[in-house]
């Protein structure tokens, strides 16, 4: 089938760190080129879409705030949705605790008299917001991950990422995340969908993880394709269940794959 939109990660698909991943340019290009409509999907929690846009501007990629999804903007959408009026107790990035009050949600810095708590990506974690953590789903608070992404890819490696710290609370409190609104949830299939306007079996989907950008691919009917520029490598992949439709060294390869999709 002719693909007519593409869902494409950032963090090991397109940078790493602050330097773009090369062959992304070039793999932009080729998708642009083709015609097909672009998402760019993050998994980065601590970034609004016009943060994101200017990081990209900084790399020489136009790119607008309004193609751009991320598990800040996919949790607080979905927090707005079903918790509108509840209290919520977050653990996580001062860029994604301005999303949620922007979004006029009310956060309390009580966490046994929160309705919600939030987990996600904070490089001050420490074992007092474990702790935190713990006294919040001790007294029933609902519990909401942001992303599943247990490392980030850097510049200088892998550093923790929000699962990390979201397992870290799950596994005191003995009980796992009622929703974990990021990549490959369905919260987040919907919202880069709406971007697109498109039927999942119309896109393809870009990415450097197995458990999130394919596995969203796989389960929805989507046409998905593996970089080996991020956190998966080749025995990795040996490894895996999953199973991409197409496995590329680098996203300037990404024209064979789009030439074998129209025909």
């Amino acid at each position: 089938m002719t693909q007519h939109g593409a869902i494409v990660d950032l963090d090991g698909t397109i940078y790493r760190g602050d330097s773009l991943v090369p062959g992304a340019r070039e793999g932009i290009e080729s998708l642009r080129n083709a015609g097909l409509d672009l998402c760019f999907f993050s998994n980065n929690p601590t970034l609004s879409r016009a943060a994101f846009a200017e990081r990209l501007a900084e790399m020489g990629l136009d790119v607008e705030p309004e193609a751009i999804r991320s598990a800040a903007t996919v949790t607080t959408d979905y927090l707005v949705r079903e918790h509108a009026d509840d209290r919520i107790f977050l653990v996580g990035s001062s860029g994604l605790r301005t999303a949620l009050e922007s979004a006029g949600l009310a956060l309390t810095d009580e966490p046994e008299t929160c309705d919600v708590l939030v987990t996600s990506y904070d490089r001050g974690f420490d074992y007092d917001d474990m702790t935190a953590g713990l006294q919040a789903l001790d007294t029933g608070a609902s519990f909401v991950g942001t992303d599943p992404d247990i490392t980030i890819p850097t510049g200088d490696g892998r550093v923790p990422g929000s699962g990390a710290i979201s397992n870290a609370i799950a596994g005191v409190a003995e009980r796992e995340p009622d929703v974990v609104a990021g990549k490959p949830s369905k919260e987040a299939l919907t919202a880069a969908l709406s971007r697109l306007d498109r039927q999942p079996e119309e896109c393809l989907v870009i990415g450097d993880r197995l458990d999130t950008d394919i596995a969203m691919g796989e389960r929805n009917g989507m046409t998905t394709v593996l970089v080996l520029t991020g956190v998966t490598d080749r025995a990795t992949l040996a490894a895996s269940d999953i199973e991409p439709d197409s496995v590329i060294d680098s996203f300037s390869d990404i024209g064979p794959v789009l030439a074998a999709a129209d025909d």
